[in-house]
Formats: C-alpha cells, structure tokens, sequence
C-alpha cells in the first residue's frame, strides 16, 4: 500500500485511508445496523490489507468503542485521527449530534475518545466542521493547543468546507485538512493545492462520490455530472465507477489520504485493489478534468 507524508506532520500515512463512520449504528444519521462481529471483521481487516490510517469522531455512535475494543491491542499498527466539538444526545429511538464549541466540551471529548478507544494518545485530533465565529468566540485553536501540550494529541487539525476553508489556510494554524472532494465534487479542487503547498496534510473525504444513487451516501444530482460527462467511455476494461473515482481522487498532487468507509470486506478489498493501481495516467487525467470542465462541474477558483 502506498504511503505518503501527512504534511509537516512526518506521520508516513496509507494513500487509502479507512473512514469508521460507516459502524457508526443505526442511532446517528440513519446509519445501517452492524453488529460486532461485523466490526471486529472489517477493523481487523483493514489493518490486515496494510491501510494504516483510521479516521473517526467523538459523534459517530459506537465507531470510537468498537476501535477500541477490536483493533486496540493493535494500536502500533495504526494512525488515529478522531474529531471534537462533538455530543451525542439521546432521544429515545435515535441520538442527535449537536455541536457544542467550548473548552469544556473538547476536554471532555478528547477524555471521552481516549477512553473508548483504550489508548493513551491521539495521533490526530481534528475540530469537527466549526465555522469562523464559532472558532474564534471558543478559543478553539487554544484548546487544541493546551491539549496537544499534555501529550494527549500529537497534531491538530480540522474538518472543514467552503466558505469556511479560505480562512483556515491563511490562518497557518492546523497541521491538516479534513476536505470533501472527488471528480463529482470539484469545489475544493484548487484549495486542496493551495493548503497542500503550504505544508498542510490533505484528508479528503468522499474522494468516491460518497458511493452510487441508493447506495451509502450516494446522491442522484451529484452523479449526474458522471453521466454529462460520459465518463463511462474513459473506464479501462472491467473498471468500475468508484474505483475511476477513488484514482481520480488520488490523482491530485497534494492529496495525502483518502478516508473510505465501508463494513463490508469484499468493498475494502475493492477499494484496495483499485489504490494499488496508482493514479490514472496524465492523459486520462486531463481529459477527465477537461469533460467535467465542459459540463460546468467546476473547481472554485
């Protein structure tokens, strides 16, 4: 599996990375049961095909404790990334995830997140999607600097979006961003390259159309940019539609890792299989680039 540097960070992380929000449960999000041995045999896995990077968050129901309790005895195996600001909230049939932006809260998330996962640091922690204000009226760059001090966290960074993102860069304050991006989802495109060339590890999530219409989170109005496009002429033989979209993903320069979630152990080996292909070639790339250009699905410049 290739390996690439986390930014300025020195952390050598998997090109794909495993993305655990999908053994979230059925109580956040509309998530689809899984049951533990189901858990306990996709974490194993992931770790048994060489991905070496695990992103969750403090709000992604069980996926924190079934790390820990499943693949915790194998924790030098793994880079973990987790993300605060987070709560869970139960309302008897579901649990909501309200974002509360304080001191007090990220405190008791990282201590919440180290417990549940059975280790000792985090490698690293990441605010969860807050926007300018929140950031600046919580102090939250301090907090996450105050934990990193106590050795609990090895790096900070956060998952962010437009209009959000162009601040953050330009603030220099976070080791990586946490960016949603793919060939169906170009808005970030250029601000991928921009924080990328400043230092920053690049995270990117969705990086395969957040799956086909009807399956996981896949959406109609997205993938009709695949179908203006004609990207079913650009597929080597046998090649399927995610995996174009997972080496399109990869294809970028300053892409770092890419967080692909799944329980499902037959995807994972797809999924690995199709990383190990490498990035498409030059030609394909730009011609790609140049069709979705054609059809309006555009970087923000």
């Amino acid at each position: 599996m290739e390996r690439t540097q986390l930014g300025k960070t020195g952390l050598r992380v998997t090109k794909l990375g495993f993305g655990a929000m999908e053994i979230r449960g059925p109580r956040v999000w509309n998530g689809r049961p899984v049951t533990d041995s189901e858990s306990e045999k996709i974490l194993n896995a992931v770790l048994d095909c060489g991905i070496n990077f695990i992103d969750t968050a403090y709000d992604y129901g069980r996926s924190e404790e079934l790390i820990g309790r499943f693949i915790s005895h194998r924790r030098h195996e793994y880079i973990l990334a987790t993300k605060c600001g987070c709560t869970l909230v139960d309302h008897g049939d579901h649990d909501e995830t309200p974002h509360v932006w304080t001191r007090e809260n990220l405190l008791h998330n990282i201590d919440t997140s180290l417990s549940r996962m059975k280790t000792d640091y985090i490698d690293l922690l990441q605010l969860h999607g807050p926007t300018v204000q929140q950031t600046e009226e919580g102090s939250l760059v301090e907090v996450l600097k105050e934990i990193q001090a106590t050795g609990k966290v090895r790096w900070i960074g956060i998952s962010t979006y437009l209009p959000h993102i162009t601040s953050y860069i330009e603030s220099g304050n976070y080791d990586t961003f946490q960016i949603p991006y793919s060939a169906l989802e170009r808005e970030h495109e250029n601000l991928i390259s921009t924080a990328g060339e400043e230092g920053a590890g690049i995270i990117i999530r969705g990086g395969v159309g957040r799956g086909e219409p009807g399956a996981g989170l896949g959406q109609a109005d997205r993938w009709s940019a695949w179908e203006k496009a004609g990207f079913d002429e650009l597929l080597e033989e046998g090649e399927s539609r995610t995996g174009f979209l997972l080496r399109y993903t990869l294809t970028h320069p300053q892409v770092s890792t890419t967080i692909v979630g799944t329980k499902n152990p037959d995807h994972l080996a797809e999924n690995v299989r199709y990383a190990q292909k490498g990035v498409l070639s030059d030609q394909i790339y730009a011609e790609a680039k140049s069709r979705l250009d054609s059809v309006g699905c555009l970087p923000v410049v």
